[in-house]
């Protein structure tokens, strides 16, 4: 489903005419550029490739900067596929199109991807809502730990996929049906009531759900 790249800015809050307050976050999608199209006859699939945030050759591949100059296109930092769907059809944006964030409108629900916060090795109360052990009636030590994990003679081992501590987040998170608040067109500025996974200047992926 075509969408954009953007970069999440923060978050704010917006007031509607009834006076009720809104907490959003606050997203900038596009400018973006068609850089090719793949078809089934040539790649056997289809898909737009789109280029956000333009940025100077040096900064680019060699690969990448011949794929550019193939296309006649800027070199970009940031270069994403989106496949069309809901009766999208690949012929419904031509190559050198640009796509901005009025593509969205207030109302609609969009799907949003983007990396989680990283948050290192962490324990099983962060990392999987352990409860902590009694801080009273003789607990010590291990306040905050697992506990036991195992079985004794059988099975003799710890089975697999048994929550523990280890690294947190950096993970990729697709959260749907986040409702569009507030489209500023001019500054290419997307509103979005809900939780938009990743942290300030962290790159987005915005998908149109209809």
């Amino acid at each position: 489903m075509i969408g954009l790249i953007g970069k999440k800015i923060g978050m704010t809050q917006i007031f509607d005419e009834n006076g009720k307050v809104f907490p959003v976050t606050v997203v900038q999608a596009g400018p973006c550029k068609i850089i090719c199209k793949r078809t089934l006859e040539k790649n056997g699939y289809e898909a737009w490739q789109l280029g956000f945030e333009e940025v100077h050759e040096r900064k680019v591949s060699k690969p990448m900067q011949g794929h550019f100059k193939k296309h006649g296109t800027p070199n970009y930092r940031y270069v994403t596929e989106f496949r069309p769907r809901y009766g999208q059809e690949i012929d419904d944006y031509k190559t050198g199109d640009d796509l901005k964030a009025d593509i969205f409108t207030a109302g609609e629900t969009v799907t949003v991807t983007a990396k989680s916060k990283g948050r290192g090795f962490t324990g099983v109360v962060k990392r999987h809502g352990f409860a902590t052990a009694v801080s009273s009636h003789g607990s010590h030590e291990s306040f905050r730990g697992t506990g036991s994990i195992g079985m004794s003679a059988t099975p003799g081992r710890v089975l697999k996929g048994k929550k523990m501590p280890g690294q947190h987040g950096n993970k990729q998170i697709t959260t749907r049906h986040l409702d569009v608040v507030k489209v500023d067109a001019e500054r290419n500025l997307i509103m979005i009531k809900g939780a938009v996974p990743g942290h300030r200047n962290s790159v987005v992926l915005l998908y149109k759900e209809q």
